[in-house]
This record gives C-alpha cells, structure tokens and sequence, in this order.
C-alpha cells in the first residue's frame, strides 16, 4: 500500500533550474513544487485537468516583474505560465502545463478608494465580494455579478471580462475598468488607460514594446474596423477575446489597451493592479419572482419584462428549482417562492427593479402588477403566479439560490453531471426561445438530462447537459454536441462564449473570427507575447507561430477518474462527486464554510483540495492493484514496531508514499462539516478523512495525541472520579510541558470540580425497570438527558442546570449512564473502533426510545453524530431512535412559562448545528420570544476549536487564527453577560482566549425562571 507520485508527474530540469533562480533573484513569495500543491490547481469549474509544474505566489508587483525578467532568458525561453485568481473558471482558462501564478494569496489589497470620483484601486487578488464589503458603507458597490463573486478575483473578471446578472444595465466588467497595471511576458510594466487616439499614433512611432503594441492595435482596430463591426453580431455579451471593436471608441479618437487585456485570459500578460469605476447602491428595490407553467413559457415571456424596463431578469428551469428545495439554501427562500395551489411551477423569472426615484419605482412595479395580475386572470403567457419582496436580506437570499444553482446541478444522481462546455452562449434575446428550444431539441434527441439557468434579458442561459466523462463514449459525445452547438449558434446569429471565456473552447475561435481576423488576433498576441509564454494555446497562438491551440478533446479529469475501480468511485461518491464550484473558496469570513481554507489561503486545504487529494490517492493505489475495500473490511496486519520502522523511514524511501501529502492535508481538517451542508453537492470531508485516516494508520504509527483523543470516552470517566487529584496534576506547569512535547496537545482542560456525580447526587437516578414499568402517561413527562464527554466530565455544571430546567418546566428529568457516543473515534479515524462503540450505544438508546420519552442531548456535535455518522455506520442496525437538541424539544412544547426579562442576549450558535440545523437560529430566537426575552443571532464562522483541534499544538496557531477572523471582533463588541454560545468547543475557545465562558441558553433560560 505505497501510493507513490506518478512518474509521469516528475518535475522537468528547465523548470527545476528557473525555479532555483527565482528566490536567487529576489522573488519574496513562496514557490510550490510538491506533488499535492500542483494537484489542487490542476483542475479549476472545468471537465479538464492538467498538472502544472509548480505553483508560485508572488507577493507584489516587483515579484511578477522577476517571473518575466528571470524567464525571458535565453535558457529559460521555453517557461510557461498561467496566472490563476479564484479558480472559477469552466472551461480551462487558467489550466496549464507550465507554471500557475496564483496571486490571490498575497495580492489582494485594496490600495485606494475616492467616493467623490467614484473609483477604486485593488490588486487582482482582490476577492469581488470583499470590494463590496468595503464599498456597502460608502454607498458604492463594483456591479458585475457573479454567481461567485465571493471567490472569483477581480483579476479573474477581467481575465474573462465577467458580467453576470444586470449586464443589460451594468455591462460587463471592461465597462468599468478606467485603468490596468499589468507585467508583460519580459518582466516589463504596462500601465493602460485610455488615451487620444493622437496619443497612441505618437507612442506607436517609438521603438519600444508599447510602441509596437500600439502600432499593432491601431493597425488591426482601426485598420480593419469595418471587418470588425460587419463580423460580430450587436450582443451586450460581446466577449471575442481580445475586444477588437472596444478598444477603439466609437468616434475613433480614443484608444484603450485596458479593452484588450480584458477578456484575454491571461494570454497577454499578469494583470497586478486594476482602478474601477464603481455605481451608487440604488435607494430602492425590488424583485419579482414570477411562476411559470412551463420554462418555454418563462422564456418567452422575459423579453417583455425587458422593455417593462427591468434592471435584470433571470431564468431557472425546474430541474434546478427541484435541486434548491433539497438544498440547506431553500429555507431561506421558500417563503418568497411558494407554490401555487393546484399548479406546478416548471419555470421561474426572478425580474429585478430599482431605482434611485421612488416614484419612478413605484410606477414600474404597479404597471408590472396590474400585467401580471390580468396574465394570471386571462391565464395567458403562462404565468401562474408572483411575489414581490423589498426586503434586502429576501432579496439577497434569493440570489444567492439562484448563484447556488451552478454547484446544484452537480448534485444529480448517479454518473452523468450536467457539464459546463457549451454552456453560455449568447444569441440576440428575441432569438433566445426558439434558439433555447432548438438547443433542447439537440439533447432530446442524444437522450441526455440537462439542466437551465441564465441571463435571458441579455441573451445568455446556461444550458449543461449530463455525461459521464469516465465513459469514453461520452466524452467523445460531448465533441460532438460542442460542434452541433457552434453549428446553431451561428444559425441564431449569436456567440458561443457569451459569458465564461474560451478555454478549451479557443479551438472553435478561426471559425467564428474568420481567417482575416483571427490572423489580427494572433498579430496582437506576436507583439505581446512573441514566444508564448503566456497561458499559451489559450485564444490564439502568436502570428505565423507552429504551436497549437488548445482542443475541447484535451486530457479531462474523466480520464484520470476513470482508472479508478467502479465500486471504488460509487463508494467514495462525497469525493469523486466534487465538480470544482469552488464554493468552499467563500471569501466571507462570516460563513462557516471551511474555516482550514480561510485560515490557510492553501488550496489544498479545502473541500475542494481535499476532494481532489482523495480522487488521486485512490487512482494511485488503483494503479498498484490494492484493494481499498479489502483494506476496510480485512486490515493489513502489522507489527507496532513495523509501524513505528515505516514511520521513521517514510521520508527516506526512494519512491514517495503520496499517502503523507494526503494525510498532511487531512490533518488540517476541522472536521466541523460545515463542507457536508454548505457545498451545493454535499462533499463530506469529514466522512472521507475518516476513511483513509483509518487506513493510513494499517501501515504508519499513530501520533500519541490521536490515541488520547481515540480513547477520550474511556478516560474522562476514570479521571472524573478524582477530579481535584487531576485538577492538580494539569495545573502544574511541568505536567503541561510534558503534555505538550511528548503528546503535542496544549491547553488541557480542566476535569469539573465537583463532579456531576456529586452535584446531581441521586436526584435525576436512572432505574430502567422503574421507567418501563410506568404507565404511558406518567412516561410522557420523563425528559432523559443522554450524556456526552464534554459537558459531563468538563462542563457538569451545564448538565446539571440542564436537569434543573427540565425540572422547572414541570417534567421529570432523568440522567441517563454516560455511554460512550464515538465521535472522538471517528474524528481521528479509529472506524472499526466507532462502528462497535456506534452499536452499544445504538441498542441503548433503541430500548430508551421504546419508552416514548423524549431524549436530549446536550452537545450539538455529538447529538448529530447520532444522525449522521451513526446512520452510514450502521445502516439499518442503527434503529430509529432519536436524539433531540433541547431547541427541538422546546420547539415542539405547546406552552413555555413567559418571564418578560428586559436583557438582550447575542447567540453565537456551533458550526455544525447551524450548517446541518440552518432554522436551528430563528428557533431559538422564538424560543426565547415565548420566554418574554430577546435573542439576536451572531453572524460567524468557525470558532477554531472544533472538539480538540484546536487543542493540538499543531493546530494552535490555525486555531486562534480562525477564532480571529469572525468570533474576535464580535465577542469584544459585547458584555459578557450577553453572550450565547451553544456548543461547548465555542465556550471553550472564548474562555482560552478571552478568560470567560459564554453561558448557554438554557442556563439563561433556567436563570429566567428562577428569577
């Protein structure tokens, strides 16, 4: 079981030798040429991948500078690169053999800002999301949207000359680009703003690299103007690459090489540097979300919610529709888009106003109602029903379903996905219904599902059918629908890349250009980049150059998966189903998504990354003929001290096991699964971390600390017995340094003192004969309160409060015996281990839950452990017990004392519980309501503790570090008094790092009642 680093994957000497001059020369950011950092960047949103040589990081623009200069020596001519932002990108654009630049990491400050002239200036790592997070206060906002503005770069958008939703009024992203800094091939800075057209003739006589660059655009986009307009049809998406018509202003006095470096995918040069024009926020708005009888009907309708003068109209068919609904997202919109009784809602036009005059936006929205209203009444255009919503939290939600449904149709079940590769054309908008229908016709007839979405008000809808590429006949079907695709595109007078760039697709490029001008495009790519350095076989290759273009038949991940057993790919499903979204990038700290991923900035230490690690690490050990399922159910039998030999020598061995560079990655997991609720196709790390955690260990010796974490359930009891002899022991500060260098764990917790045993004494006995001997009625007011390690052994007196308000609401508690739950077992991958604690504790709680009482726990993560983790466990033998959170329990009660207490109190509520619980919040607020008391919910990420994660030495700057992003500024803002946090890692974090413990809500609800 040696999974070693693919041969073919070897580094090349040329590119070994650059790499060793680079930190030489100056550069100052880091240089990646492990096997794992070269993995996560070889596949972006993209059915394809390909394996750079390494990754790199510049840290400034003088870093980017020393790339081109060191590369543009003789020795180093034949060095490629590809600048990478957000890794968005679904067809390809910044995947490359040669060398990725990521700048996301270190670029990514925002260097000016001037409200009164209304621009910015950002380096190109700026995430687009975070620009308008710092724009919100000023009353601004950067307008082209993305369904992943809170990942893509705006380095990217430009790359790709983004838009998104509301292009028909905000235009696309070079429509707001007032200048660029940017580094060519050689090292040389290019600074590009508009300039007269006299300006241009003048610098196009000197002999330097922008001189024969502005020689080159004025003779092709001046030169050939007429060709240029005859050519491309009059769309609002007019992506061509290099933008020849816009770079040349209408009067032909103004020349802007911005226009040509935007929407050239990295193939010209390293954008480092943008300034933006950026738009007031509109005092008014509203969204209309109007139900169709059919999608057809939806489509053909939008054009006259255009000339209704919308900002933006957006389109989602049925299959999407039905996608949401089983997503954590729909319980934020399901009141805004409600069924209509009696009719069913296949398609969906989310119709957007605003206006900074409230009469003129009244106007529109009471003409548009009185339209729809007779729709609906005559039943004509196929319009069942609408909502309006002016609330900008609803309306917010809203669109971030509709930027979900990307990830959401990857969500399909079994093999065939739907598949972004001719997936965002543009035809006129009075075309796009007959044009869509047709595009239907085309699948309808190859017999494949799809799913569709887009922009209908400016001609674009995305349209993915399903494949399978690990089916070599379909991914040769998938060439053939891109040429039928590029066939009737042109048949609609349209473009075949409208909005997310070329890629793979630039093969189709000589067709739509023509020979004349695509030889104008190659001309511009000679001046800029003469030996192809840049991204090369992207748009077009240099003029009379021998390279190739890229080719829509090139290397897919399909062919890499497909080496992988059947059985294997279905049983790791949670891994080999990640289709690259990239949702886990989410730049807002306050998300929970994948706090390892914030923390880091390291791609690999995502859902994403660790997805990617997974896929790879099974086709490896595929390639070697080991048995993964055989390794589950039949482990290797090994010696400890074979163990402890292999652990030593893991780093000597002539062939690298790839299993380390996994592992190194899988440590780095919080296992909160906020990644199993969060990611639109529901990628379960945790799960999978588990997985090989257990079968790494076969061959490698466990750490000591994952053997106390393991064995956690069965020491705190024996420990809880003397308390205070522990107690003195932890507090000495030998014993803790011991701990600390020979177990790698800091910050001991202390036992409570005194222990549950002695505080609740016999009052809350469980005798099992007793209850199952009680009538129904007088067991329908027995509450038993299922224990859990940390809050028995650790926080006893929160369990004891617990029983106490059980007590006053007038039912009797009973403390049923600690059983061990297994999820510090499973957390650290001790799977056979977990399976035999999963079933004693499983045929507990099924003779319990016989007694129809209800059953609470007190910890959010080890309570949902029960849910999830014990049901794929399990199966069947799990039973159908159930373990509630005492917000469930509360829930579901008719009648709740009402105290009226004048506090306000702040709830900071457990990743895990918000992400697998998403109403679990707003319940506790009504809760509290019922109590006469004010609750507010926090809005944060991860905490950093994450069970004992954060405990290890390992992890404690990561720790501290992602308490920071969300949790720090929060919790200082507030009294302690008022703070609320339901999970015990949270309370425990905030008691290591600020020096007090946040109550939970019980405790200030039973603090309440005694009053």
């Amino acid at each position: 079981m040696l999974p070693v680093v693919d041969p073919q994957a070897s580094l090349e000497q040329n590119y070994l030798d650059y790499l060793a001059v680079l930190p030489e020369s100056g550069f100052s950011g880091e240089i990646e040429t492990a096997y794992s950092s070269r993995l996560a960047v070889s596949t972006d949103n993209s059915v394809y991948q390909a394996l750079p040589q390494a990754v790199v990081f510049p840290k400034n623009i003088d870093d980017l500078t020393l790339l081109g200069r060191t590369a543009a020596e003789s020795r180093f001519i034949d060095i490629r690169f590809s600048a990478r932002g957000g890794g968005t990108g679904t067809n390809g654009q910044s995947l490359t053999q040669g060398i990725v630049v990521d700048v996301s990491r270190h670029m990514n400050r925002i260097l000016d800002f001037n409200a009164e002239q209304k621009w910015v200036k950002v380096q190109a790592g700026v995430v687009k999301d975070q620009l308008n997070d710092f724009l919100r206060p000023f009353g601004y906002f950067f307008s082209p949207d993305l369904s992943t503005s809170n990942r893509a770069t705006i380095g990217g958008m430009i790359s790709t000359d983004a838009s998104g939703q509301g292009s028909l009024v905000y235009g696309k992203t070079s429509d707001h680009v007032l200048g660029l800094t940017s580094v060519l091939a050689n090292g040389d800075i290019l600074d590009t703003v508009p300039v007269s057209a006299e300006s241009a003739q003048q610098q196009a006589t000197t002999d330097s690299i922008t001189g024969r660059i502005y020689q080159q655009i004025l003779a092709t986009c001046v030169g050939k103007r007429q060709q240029i307009l005859a050519k491309f049809p009059r769309l609002n998406r007019f992506l061509t690459g290099y933008d020849l018509e816009h770079a040349v202003s209408d009067d032909l006095q103004q020349i802007d090489l911005s226009r040509i470096i935007s929407g050239s995918e990295g193939s010209l040069v390293f954008v480092a540097e943008a300034t933006l024009n950026v738009t007031p926020i509109a005092k008014f708005k509203a969204l209309v979300n109007i139900k169709y009888d059919s999608f057809e009907s939806a489509l053909r309708h939008a054009p006259q919610m255009v000339a209704a003068q919308a900002t933006s109209v957006e389109t989602l068919d049925s299959k999407v529709l039905n996608l949401a609904r089983q997503d954590i997202i729909w319980h934020s919109v399901k009141d805004m888009i409600s069924d209509v009784p009696g009719k069913d809602m296949l398609g969906l036009n989310m119709v957007e106003y605003n206006s900074e005059s409230e009469a003129d936006f009244d106007d529109k929205l009471l003409t548009l109602e009185s339209v729809l209203q007779a729709d609906i009444a005559q039943q004509r255009n196929g319009v069942i029903g609408y909502q309006i919503t002016r609330d900008t939290s609803q309306i917010t939600n809203i669109y971030a379903m509709r930027k979900k449904s990307v990830g959401l149709l990857g969500k399909a079940e079994g093999p065939q996905k739907p598949l972004p590769f001719a997936e965002d054309t543009a035809v006129p908008p009075e075309n796009l219904a007959d044009f869509i229908m047709e595009f239907r016709a085309l699948l309808d007839g190859h017999g494949l599902r799809y799913g569709m979405f887009g922009h209908v008000d400016a001609g674009v809808l995305h349209v993915r059918p399903a494949l399978d590429m690990c089916d070599p006949a379909q991914e040769r079907l998938m060439k053939e629908i891109s040429d039928q695709v590029v066939a009737l595109v042109a048949k609609y007078g349209g473009l075949m890349w409208g909005e997310h760039g070329k890629g793979y697709r630039s093969e189709y490029s000589p067709e739509f250009f023509g020979d004349e001008l695509f030889a104008e495009l190659q001309k511009i790519k000679a001046v800029f980049d003469p030996y192809n350095k840049m991204n090369p076989g992207k748009i077009c290759t240099p003029y009379q150059s021998t390279e190739s273009l890229v080719k829509v038949d090139d290397v897919k991940r399909g062919q890499y998966d497909r080496q992988i057993p059947v059985n294997i790919r279905e049983s790791f499903a949670p891994a080999m189903n990640c289709n690259g979204n990239g949702l886990c990038f989410n730049y807002d700290t306050k998300s929970p998504m994948c706090p390892s991923s914030k923390i880091t900035r390291d791609r690999r230490h995502s859902p994403k990354g660790r997805a990617g690690m997974m896929r790879e690490w099974l086709r490896l050990l595929a390639k070697q003929n080991v048995n993964i399922e055989q390794l589950e159910t039949a482990p290797e039998q090994i010696s400890w001290l074979s163990k402890w030999r292999n652990s030593r020598n893991r780093h000597n061995s002539e062939q690298q096991d790839f299993s380390h560079e996994v592992l190194e990655v899988m440590d780095g997991c919080l296992a909160c699964k906020a990644c199993t609720s969060q990611c639109p196709i529901n990628v379960d790390v945790p799960t999978f971390r588990a997985r090989f955690l257990s079968i790494y260990y076969q061959r490698y010796s466990r750490p000591l600390k994952d053997m106390l974490v393991g064995n956690i359930e069965k020491m705190a009891p024996l420990m809880a017995k003397a308390p205070k002899l522990v107690n003195f022991f932890l507090r000495q500060k030998w014993v803790n340094n011991l701990i600390d260098k020979s177990i790698g764990y800091v910050d001991t917790p202390l036992l409570t003192s005194p222990n549950l045993r002695q505080r609740v004494q016999h009052r809350y006995a469980f005798d099992l004969t007793e209850l199952e001997n009680m009538s129904a009625e007088q067991r329908s007011q027995v509450v038993l309160l299922v224990q859990d390690p940390f809050t028995s052994y650790y926080e006893a007196e929160l369990v004891d409060d617990y029983l106490q308000f059980i007590e006053k609401l007038g039912y009797q508690p009973v403390l049923v015996p600690f059983v061990p739950n297994g999820k510090p077992q499973h957390v650290k991958g001790f799977l056979q281990e977990f399976a035999s604690t999963a079933k004693n504790a499983a045929q507990l709680l099924n003779r319990l839950a016989a007694l129809g009482c209800p059953m609470l726990g007190v910890d959010p993560s080890l309570v949902l452990c029960y849910r999830d983790e014990y049901s794929k466990a399990l199966g069947k033998v799990r039973g159908e017990f159930e373990v509630l959170l005492v917000h469930e329990w509360l829930s579901r009660l008719q009648q709740l004392p009402s105290v009226n207490a004048p506090n306000d109190f702040y709830l900071f509520s457990h990743c895990t519980e918000k992400t697998a619980l998403p109403v679990s919040g707003s319940e506790w607020q009504t809760i509290f309501s019922r109590f006469g008391l004010s609750l507010k919910l926090v809005e944060t990420g991860c905490c950093g503790m994450a069970g004992t994660y954060g405990h290890e030495k390992s992890n404690l700057d990561n720790s501290i570090g992602i308490y920071n992003l969300s949790w720090q500024q929060q919790i200082t803002e507030l009294k302690p008094q008022q703070i609320l946090a339901t999970g015990y890692s949270c309370r425990s974090q905030v008691k290591r790092i600020e020096g007090f413990k946040p109550k939970h809500p019980v405790q200030i609800l039973l603090n309440s009642l005694s009053d």
